[in-house]
């Protein structure tokens, strides 16, 4: 879903229902995603509740569209929504199912309304959850996995937390303030310190611990080299707060 080179952004991803307004001509439709940027965080929000916010090829195209726009924006640091170079954040508020679970189990940090559920559900209508069980089944323990694709019944935000498919679950009143203090605080950090960390975490992730470990020791050799990882050791020592270039550049000897 992304391009080539670094976004700049933390993702936040909205599955639940736009509280935000916008007004419309008489012909003009209303979007399948609303997307709004402030302080370095995109915000993308579904937009379809008549239709559940199904992830049809329409909605994954307008969400492609809204993730990619201007991403080489140095005003874009975060997205709170699927799997790209940045952090993303899944905000969930009510059912995510088939295509929608796969979506929250693709996401880097997901947090979650006590009244939320999750559930693949293609087995009772003649088609296997195939594709989300890509995804849930790298997020969740495998029996767990097999459980919800074999049967289809939904389980709660705290078995989804539970079970490591979701990071944190808090009353519908605060989701907002929880999604945004995690955005936020991912925002202090060095953009290309944190893509570069994403990276390695994904990459190691798929290799044997000897390979895993071999992996993760060069790319902090990398990291040193880059620019903000030069500018961390020395605010470290002169016991001040780095000043972040948010640039790729490796350190000049």
């Amino acid at each position: 879903m992304a391009r080539g080179g670094l976004c700049r952004a933390v993702g936040v991803f909205r599955l639940c229902r736009t509280s935000w307004t916008r007004f419309y001509s008489q012909t003009e439709p209303e979007p399948l995603t609303l997307r709004q940027q402030s302080g370095g965080i995109r915000r993308i929000t579904l937009n379809n509740p008549r239709k559940r916010n199904a992830l049809s090829l329409s909605m994954l195209e307008s969400l492609r569209e809204n993730i990619l726009t201007d991403v080489h924006s140095d005003d874009l640091r975060v997205i709170i929504i699927s799997d790209i170079p940045v952090p993303v954040i899944a905000m969930v508020n009510g059912v995510a199912t088939a295509a929608g679970c796969q979506l929250v189990a693709s996401c880097d940090v997901a947090v979650a309304t006590q009244k939320s559920t999750f559930a693949t559900p293609g087995v009772n209508v003649g088609l296997f959850c195939s594709t989300p069980a890509v995804a849930i089944g790298r997020a969740v323990p495998r029996k767990v996995a097999m459980e919800m694709l074999l049967t289809g019944t939904p389980i709660s935000a705290h078995d989804a937390l539970l079970h490591g498919l979701i990071s944190k679950v808090v009353p519908e009143e605060q989701l907002e303030e929880e999604t945004m203090a995690i955005a936020r605080r991912v925002c202090q950090a060095s953009r290309p310190v944190v893509a570069l960390g994403k990276a390695t975490f994904q990459r190691q992730m798929a290799q044997g611990r000897d390979a895993a470990y071999a992996t993760a020791s060069k790319v902090m050799v990398d990291n040193l080299a880059l620019r903000d990882g030069q500018e961390g050791i020395r605010a470290f020592i002169e016991k001040r707060k780095p000043v972040w270039s948010h640039k790729v550049d490796k350190a000049h000897d």
